[in-house]
């Protein structure tokens, strides 16, 4: 059976850590920072806080990103996605589905609750 040292999956998720800066929720599933950040984006957040990397349920490592409340909403459209970027180097870091998609209009706020973004152990 293959395996991975926790120090393997750690330095990977610890990027999140301690590079990631903003949180942007978006239309559709971003593939670059400009799109996460101007073409998709729908509202972000620059208050974001992710955990040190931890054990995964299930085996592997995670770490979990807190809830965000009260964010600004700055597009019309529905959010199915977020995106998670380093503005310092341009770089997206991060993506997933939300819980469920919302119909959002500018002016109006955003959260969302906590979720974990997770490396399974090797197979």
């Amino acid at each position: 059976m293959a395996t991975l040292n926790n120090r393997v999956f750690d330095n990977g998720l610890s990027v999140l850590d301690t590079e990631a800066n903003r949180l942007d929720i978006t239309s559709q599933e971003a593939t670059s920072y400009a799109d996460a950040t101007s073409t998709s984006t729908l509202g972000n957040s620059s208050s974001i806080s992710i955990a040190t990397p931890s054990d995964r349920s299930g085996g592997g490592r995670e770490v979990v990103v807190a809830s965000i409340a009260d964010a600004p909403v700055t597009g019309n459209g529905t959010a199915t996605h977020y995106a998670i970027v380093d503005t310092a180097n341009s770089r997206l870091l991060a993506t997933g589905s939300l819980t469920a998609s919302q119909v959002v209009a500018s002016g109006n706020t955003f959260s969302l609750g906590s979720f974990t973004i997770g490396i399974p152990d090797p197979a």
